[in-house]
């Protein structure tokens, strides 16, 4: 980790760092009393957003809906598909609570924060113990993409936008397979609302 000065927090973030298994342990070790910031979305959308980002790089992917399950008859859901695998965030939040309190743990609700920014970061800096500087008027919503944009109050300088790996067109996924991965997520999703305590409302 990079020198802190006073009167500075330390931050790092990696994608992985949630779901691989080695990673709780190790960072207990380094500190244990570190703060954890967990950004989590619906895993229905997550997943698809996952195959989206994906199939840029390799054109002749499957569909995703031959990705999301074992096979097309049976219609059991692939598990071992990273992009299934990832969502099941109950069985990866439990590895951690073998380390840390949930106290030490925020979890950002990641549709709230494309649509209420301000809000969620409010919550981030409670968390954190920071002054509360961060506001509604840092940011605006960029309507191509759907995602909103950091911008300086005063209006100077040019806002900071998500790159171009934000705000990708989904594909049309077939809704009988939407709805058999929220069946299959239903129940760790319910796991995960009593683990931390609050619900995301993904239906």
């Amino acid at each position: 980790m990079p020198s802190t000065l006073d009167g500075q927090l330390t931050m790092e973030k990696t994608p992985s760092y949630f779901v691989t298994k080695e990673v709780p342990q190790r960072i207990y070790n380094m500190s244990k009393n570190i703060k954890l910031i967990v950004v989590v979305r619906d895993p229905v959308t997550r997943a698809i957003s996952d195959y989206t980002q994906a199939a840029t790089k390799r054109p002749a992917m499957k569909p995703f809906e031959k990705m999301a399950f074992i096979d097309n008859t049976s219609r059991i859901v692939d598990t071992k598909w990273a992009a299934v695998k990832i969502g099941v965030y109950a069985k990866h939040l439990e590895k951690w609570l073998k380390y840390f309190p949930l106290r030490q743990i925020h979890f950002v609700n990641g549709e709230q924060l494309i649509a209420n920014p301000a809000g969620e970061m409010a919550k981030v800096q409670d968390f954190l113990g920071l002054k509360q500087i961060v506001t509604d008027k840092h940011f605006y919503l960029n309507e191509t993409r759907g995602f909103p944009c950091l911008k300086k109050p005063e209006g100077s300088g040019r806002p900071h936008c998500l790159g171009k790996t934000k705000g990708r067109q989904h594909p049309n996924v077939d809704p009988h397979v939407l709805q058999r991965l929220r069946d299959f997520f239903k129940p760790f999703n319910a796991k995960f609302y009593q683990l931390t305590g609050q619900s995301f409302n993904w239906n």
